[in-house]
């Protein structure tokens, strides 16, 4: 009977040592697991605060992305209108330019009248220099006398 009661505490030890080794295996497995729990917690948190920046930073695109759409719709009409006033202008230009064309050729043609208006006034004054020399002698005033040789010329008393 000792030798059953000796076989029974060792048995009940091996059972003893096992459970031990069990429960410090569970031990270490949970003590593993809450490890992992923490870390994965931690990487959550910084996950969520990732995301929270990026969140954050998404509106702040949206927002300018918004704005720069507004800025360009302005700016558009603005080059609308811009370009509006070029071809008015562009317009006004090409009216302008047909009507210094045309000043330049009216002063063109009224420069070659005043050339030839003045040609023929040098011719004029010529001829008449010449008849005025050439009627000299033959003009006589009322009285019968020669009015050259008083120095006067006709019309000029």
């Amino acid at each position: 009977m000792k030798k059953v009661l000796l076989e029974m505490e060792d048995q009940k030890n091996n059972y003893e040592q096992k459970a031990k080794e069990s429960l410090q295996k569970v031990l270490a497995e949970k003590m593993s697991a809450e490890q992992q729990l923490q870390s994965t917690q931690r990487s959550l948190a910084l996950a969520e605060q990732k995301c929270e920046e990026w969140r954050s930073q998404y509106e702040a695109l949206k927002e300018d992305w918004r704005n720069l759409g507004a800025q360009h719709r302005e700016l558009e009409s603005q080059l609308h209108v811009l370009q509006s006033k070029l071809q008015g202008a562009d317009s006004r230009d090409l009216q302008m330019n047909q009507a210094l064309r045309l000043l330049e050729n009216e002063h063109q043609e009224l420069q070659a009248k005043i050339e030839h208006l003045q040609g023929d006034r040098d011719l004029y004054s010529s001829d008449t220099l010449h008849l005025q020399e050439a009627m000299w002698p033959m003009a006589l005033d009322a009285d019968g006398n020669d009015r050259y040789s008083t120095g006067s010329v006709p019309g000029q008393e």
